[in-house]
């Protein structure tokens, strides 16, 4: 078990960082923790160096949920480059091929609408999957590749939001895992382009939009003023489940589903998982009905 820091301060809730870009979300997310001298902290699914964007972190107990909000889906805003193609897919690597065709919007369009739904990316050598116990960026900075599997995921949605001589924009809904740099070359190459990514933006990690979010500026402000100021910029545990089915206990089945016991809720949904509250409208876990009807408890707060 890790240590406690001396001073370190149990701090509670979600903050919903604006990740500047030129930062590791590892190094953003030391940032804050430090700027609350929080005891426990992590966020909720990388982000590349060059995007900004929606970066939830959460502290002490409400790390418990990381999980649940990795698994959610996710929206990007995303630029991109047209007639060249670099080996990290973004303007962060160098140039490995390059082409005088550029495509305009009749060509992108079509392209567009053939990606929509369940499709299948090959993990780019540059993100943070391991093979064999080592980073495949490790690997890709020493100039070795390795064959990698497909995985699926799914494109909720794709706009093209303008494109103009070299450079598109879209606006992408996607599920978890989907990798925006590979997305861009895929729909280039099906448009009969090259292309990398120039920017890419975060705007919602559900049910999280990026209107609430916190930039670093606003965090700087908030520690001079002290921990009040920086604690009233977190959001409740209890927004991450906004839309999932919800139950709540008396305190007699809060107390035996804290002892990991099932217990028998009325109104409960026949299956699935919930997000359980106690008497006091507290958020107390996510639990499953189980074989038998009953709640039982899976993640608990405390």
């Amino acid at each position: 078990m890790a240590r406690r820091k001396p001073g370190a301060r149990d701090v509670h809730g979600i903050l919903l960082l604006d990740k500047p870009t030129g930062m590791t979300s590892n190094g953003a997310l030391q940032q804050v923790k430090r700027m609350y001298g929080a005891a426990k902290a992590g966020h909720t699914g990388s982000l590349d160096p060059l995007a900004t964007g929606l970066l939830p972190i959460c502290f002490g107990h409400a790390t418990k949920l990381t999980t649940y909000l990795l698994e959610s889906d996710k929206r990007y805003r995303v630029c991109a480059h047209m007639g060249s193609r670099t080996d990290t897919a973004d303007s962060d690597g160098e140039i490995v091929e390059r082409t005088d065709r550029i495509a305009g919007a009749e060509a992108l369009r079509p392209a567009i609408a053939a990606m929509l739904g369940e499709i299948e990316q090959i993990p780019p050598m540059y993100s943070a999957i391991k093979h064999q116990g080592r980073r495949l960026y490790e690997l890709a900075r020493k100039g070795e590749a390795v064959e990698r599997q497909p995985r699926t995921v799914t494109i909720h949605s794709m706009q093209l939001l303008s494109v103009a001589q070299s450079e598109f924009v879209l606006d992408v809904h996607c599920s978890k895992g989907t990798y925006i740099r590979v997305l861009v070359e895929d729909l280039a190459r099906a448009a009969g382009t090259l292309a990398h990514v120039t920017m890419l933006r975060r705007t919602e990690v559900a049910p999280f939009s990026g209107e609430d979010m916190v930039g670093i500026a606003q965090l700087e402000q908030a520690a001079s003023e002290g921990c009040e100021a920086l604690d009233r910029l977190l959001v409740s545990p209890s927004a991450a489940f906004a839309g999932w089915p919800q139950l709540s206990v008396d305190a007699d089945r809060a107390f035996y589903l804290s002892r990991g016991q099932a217990v028998r809720v009325a109104g409960a949904p026949k299956e699935g998982a919930v997000a359980v509250f106690g008497p006091d409208a507290r958020l107390l876990g996510i639990a499953v009905i189980d074989a038998d009807g009953l709640v039982a408890p899976r993640r608990w707060m405390s």
